[in-house]
């Protein structure tokens, strides 16, 4: 089969590879379309992973052949693969940190090499933890596999959006409008509350206001804090969400977040930024700052019921569609968007 196998940073190779051999509990998934995450460009470009390894987890396709002892799975069925699944009863699993698991941090989904996710290849395995334990979701017919592809991704946007608590009537600041950023725009609003956005290409800021963004700001505008005091009462926002790793985007979350807020960290910094802050800033305002990282199982029949119901409009953030041997066009286009760049997905 074809995938892209990463040889070493910025170094994608489109190549011949063996068809993963099944173990009994296992399923073969022929891949249908993945999409590209940021945290896979991030794998890509720095020497954070040893290669060879093939990446790509936002995955949907059709089961290709079970193991003789598998009984929950057909072939023909089409399904999204989850590439991680927790253990559940870990004590960071029975506290709901279920991204911290080391099962669910070591077990995942391959299409050879050291498992890696495996999306980026014709077909990827899905270990028999991640099939006995509800890693594998049928795609109703009516439901299109690019849809299917969006259900991880909700499932960790989600996760940032119930752990910060985001309640009808409040307003949440979003700060970034890719398709990160957008898809917290639609589920901030699905939850009854007002989204604002801001962003740095005016055709970002005029699609975070298309898919139900109240209002959205150039983020470099110096009266931005005032704007947005203005449009909530004097007060501030009540939420503020980073979808992208700013120490500017930060530091305007603080003047931009009333007394008794939250800042959610939802994007990845680089491991050499320090951010500096007087931490009586956060003791009297009473700020709670806070981290979410991948997906919950807590919220993945949620996650699932959002996409296959279409309860936000996942077809609008698909800008980009690629052949998979052209990934390594893919991934240049991700680090340096053009002003209509969303999200990309990639077709093997």
């Amino acid at each position: 089969m074809k995938a892209q196998v990463f040889r070493g940073v910025n170094q994608l190779s489109y190549e011949e590879v063996p068809i993963p051999q099944l173990e009994a509990d296992e399923v073969l998934v022929q891949v249908q379309v993945v999409g590209l995450c940021q945290s896979d460009i991030k794998k890509i470009r720095y020497p954070l992973y040893e290669p060879p390894r093939i990446f790509g987890h936002e995955t949907a396709g059709v089961i290709s052949a079970v193991g003789d002892g598998v009984k929950n799975a057909q072939v023909g069925q089409r399904v999204v693969v989850m590439h991680h699944i927790p253990c559940m009863h870990c004590e960071y699993c029975l506290n709901d940190n279920f991204s911290m698991c080391d099962v669910y941090k070591n077990i995942t989904t391959t299409a050879g090499f050291a498992p890696s996710g495996g999306g980026f290849a014709e077909y990827v395995k899905v270990p028999g933890h991640i099939v006995r334990n509800g890693g594998l979701i049928s795609i109703p017919d009516e439901v299109t596999f690019e849809q299917a592809s969006f259900v991880e991704p909700t499932n960790c946007c989600l996760k940032a959006v119930k752990k910060a608590q985001v309640s009808p009537g409040q307003t949440v600041l979003v700060t970034g409008a890719g398709p990160i950023g957008l898809m917290f725009v639609m589920l901030v609003k699905y939850f009854g509350a007002r989204a604002i956005a801001t962003d740095l290409l005016p055709s970002r800021i005029e699609k975070a206001l298309a898919v139900g963004a109240e209002a959205a700001f150039d983020a470099r505008d110096p009266e931005l804090p005032a704007k947005l005091k203005a449009l909530t009462g004097g007060m501030g926002v009540d939420t503020t969400l980073l979808a992208v790793p700013s120490e500017k985007a930060f530091f305007q979350a603080l003047d931009c977040t009333r007394k008794g807020g939250k800042i959610l960290f939802f994007a990845e910094f680089p491991d050499e930024v320090e951010i500096p802050i007087n931490p009586n800033i956060l003791y009297r305002r009473e700020i709670d700052l806070m981290g979410s990282y991948s997906s919950s199982y807590r919220v993945q029949s949620l996650a699932t019921d959002i996409v296959f119901n279409r309860r936000i409009d996942v077809d609008a953030l698909i800008s980009d569609r690629y052949p998979l041997k052209d990934l390594t066009q893919a991934v240049e286009q991700a680090i340096a968007p053009n002003p209509e760049t969303y999200k990309i997905l990639i077709y093997p």
